[in-house]
């Protein structure tokens, strides 16, 4: 363990083994950091904060503070991350709410580039890449492996689902079901995200299924049930289009149409 001698660490913090505390940032008491996270200089780990191991957090990043939130009156809330998360500089990440599930989650190998926001109960999955000042509103969920492009907002309790990618600018104010490519202002479908389906290793048969399926979602004039009951349908020859159905199948704002 290497602390800096300009850092604040306060008593009650936990440390583990191989933790890196860099120069002016501050730790408070209620905070725990996993083995082998390092943390750069004038950095902020705040409130009721847990992170993993093997995290890298950069200048100004400020972790577990209170939500910003007008409703927040102090409740005893939390923040959670996950391993192997890249925090990139002036990124916040802030706690959750007692009108929500009173936790923001971050789950592992993330990468949250700078000014990156994730605001109060966001849940994030894993793998996923955030780019340059995209910004999540609170009780957002993004699945895993999901992409957002550079100066994404993210209305508050929008969906974005696994593997789907956000193109740069886009302000999300509907769910995006996984695998879709979503662009513009509102955001609306542009297709699979079928590059980032190749890179990770699906099967052309399984891409090229999903890709049916977004036909099928947006092109075939069916309803919104009719298209999930044709999807559900497929599920057993193609098991990866289950999570585009239980996505479908589970309420949030609308999805992009």
């Amino acid at each position: 363990m290497a602390v800096h001698s300009s850092a604040l660490v306060a008593a009650g913090a936990q440390l583990a083994r191989g933790v890196e505390i860099g120069p002016f940032s501050v730790v408070g008491p209620e905070v725990a950091i996993g083995e082998s996270t390092v943390v750069g200089a004038h950095v902020v780990l705040a409130g009721r904060t847990t992170l993993g191991r093997n995290n890298r957090i950069f200048p100004f990043a400020s972790i577990g503070d209170i939500p910003q939130d007008r409703k927040y009156t102090g409740a005893a809330t939390r923040t959670v991350i996950g391993d192997a998360n890249v925090t990139r500089e002036f990124v916040p990440v802030n706690a959750g709410t007692s009108q929500d599930r009173g936790i923001t989650t971050i789950g592992n190998g993330n990468l949250l580039l700078a000014y990156s926001h994730v605001a109060h109960d966001c849940v994030v999955g894993d793998g996923t890449t955030f780019s340059n000042n995209a910004q999540l509103a609170g009780h957002v969920v993004v699945g895993d492996h999901a992409v957002l492009g550079g100066f994404v907002g993210v209305h508050q309790f929008c969906r974005i689902g696994a593997h789907a990618m956000v193109a740069a600018g886009s302000i999300v104010l509907q769910d995006v079901p996984p695998y879709v490519t979503a662009a513009g202002y509102p955001a609306k479908p542009h297709g699979t995200n079928s590059e980032g389906l190749r890179r990770r290793g699906f099967p052309a048969d399984d891409i090229a299924a999903i890709k049916r399926a977004y036909k099928t979602l947006y092109r075939s004039k069916l309803t919104l049930e009719a298209a999930r009951e044709r999807i559900a349908a497929e599920i057993e020859h193609v098991p990866a289009l289950k999570l585009l159905a239980a996505f479908l199948d589970t309420p949030g704002r609308g999805i992009i149409r």
